[in-house]
């Protein structure tokens, strides 16, 4: 019977491929466009995702995500560090600066102050350059993405490649002269400014005079101290909010869920892909079985029972589905190929490999309740008339 059902399904090619076109529509939207969406949420908190050492994240009261910045005392710093528990903690400068380039042209950078000492909070993985240079006077540290792209100086013929920034090359920030004494490499972040590492001294002097600078202290805790635990304890006595680095993450990506516009956005698009998918599939599906009514007629006539017509519905309804998402998917894995190391974001967790699997199979429950229902109502006698 399964293999009847198969070649009634496959025996009207353009009904055939209607159905799995649809289903791989949905597919293919509820996939990509998820991926895109959880992409931009990761960015959003990539500068956390960099700064792998730190346990715990001390900050203001009232910031609300990575890029609130509100400014503490420096004396906190200390008060920090002598929480039982605490192995260390380094302060970190985190702030918007204006370099002007050597050909006169300004950009608007995020500038991060690390650990003098230690150089904590600079990124794992340096391209061009020593770490230990930074020390240097007036030595900064910066991203690949900005020294390729907007800090790069220009063409030197129309319609030629930018000049990338390297290093030994200098820039002024805020009227201070900078030296490029490395090239490192980062996670994109959700905005596309250039980054530029320098030493938490060197922060200072290159922003404008202020009463605070210190803009997060970064934790790390003894051995087999609960972090949860440690976070209340710094809480307790500083009056300052500690956050683990996954529950700071989680504080971004809320922020950005609630305050913004892309939940919506991309919520809207995935609706729209199942509700047109779950459409095309489900009419092109019902109008399939209508068409084949006079041959489930015939099997019902000669004894088939409707449990068998029910299972042989099903299983067409799991063929088409199966095709349809797998082509939805491989065009989704190959928009991934493309998209790789651009400006686009994009990120497919086995969440939404399972999320996805489950729109498909509502998608093909649906196309299949519209056409068992007919079946189930055919009386036999419609293969007598002509």
């Amino acid at each position: 019977m399964f293999y009847i059902a198969f070649r009634m399904l496959v025996g009207d090619r353009g009904k055939y491929l209607g159905i799995i076109l649809g289903i791989s529509f949905a597919s293919l939207i509820m996939t990509q466009q998820p991926g895109i969406f959880t992409g931009i949420m990761t960015r959003a908190y990539s500068f956390i995702t960099d700064l792998g050492l730190p346990d715990i994240w001390v900050m203001e009261p009232t910031v609300q995500y990575i890029d609130d910045v509100k400014p503490m005392p420096g004396t906190y710093l200390y008060r920090v560090a002598n929480v039982e528990g605490v192995a260390w903690a380094k302060p970190l400068f985190k702030g918007a600066i204006q370099a002007r380039l050597h050909n006169g042209t300004f950009q608007t950078c995020n500038l991060i102050g690390v650990d003098d000492a230690t150089l904590i909070g600079v990124p794992a993985i340096i391209l061009q350059g020593k770490l230990e240079d930074l020390r240097r006077p007036d030595g900064i540290i910066v991203n690949e993405e900005g020294a390729n792209d907007k800090l790069a100086s220009p063409p030197a013929y129309p319609g030629g490649p930018k000049i990338p920034l390297h290093v030994g090359q200098e820039i002024e920030l805020n009227n201070h002269r900078a030296v490029v004494v490395g090239i490192a490499k980062t996670t994109r972040a959700f905005q596309s400014q250039p980054v530029i590492f320098t030493t938490y001294a060197n922060a200072t002097t290159y922003m404008p005079p202020q009463l605070n600078m210190l803009s997060f202290i970064l934790v790390k805790a003894k051995p087999g101290e609960n972090l949860k635990v440690l976070c209340e304890r710094i809480k307790r006595l500083t009056g300052l909010v500690a956050h683990t680095r996954d529950s700071f993450k989680d504080m971004t990506v809320n922020y950005y869920l609630k305050y913004t516009a892309l939940p919506i956005n991309f919520g809207v698009s995935v609706l729209l892909g199942f509700l047109v998918g779950a459409a095309i599939a489900g009419q092109t599906f019902y109008n399939f079985t209508l068409e084949n009514l006079r041959y489930f007629g015939v099997l019902k006539a000669m004894g088939t029972s409707e449990k068998t017509l029910l299972l042989m519905i099903i299983f067409q309804s799991v063929i088409v589905s199966f095709i349809g998402y797998g082509i939805g998917v491989g065009g989704t894995a190959i928009f991934s190929l493309f998209t790789q190391n651009t400006t686009v974001a994009f990120r497919f967790p086995w969440q939404l490999f399972v999320l996805s699997i489950i729109g498909v199979t509502i998608i093909g429950s649906i196309a299949a309740l519209l056409s068992i229902r007919k079946v189930m109502q055919l009386e036999p006698a419609i293969v007598f008339k002509s």
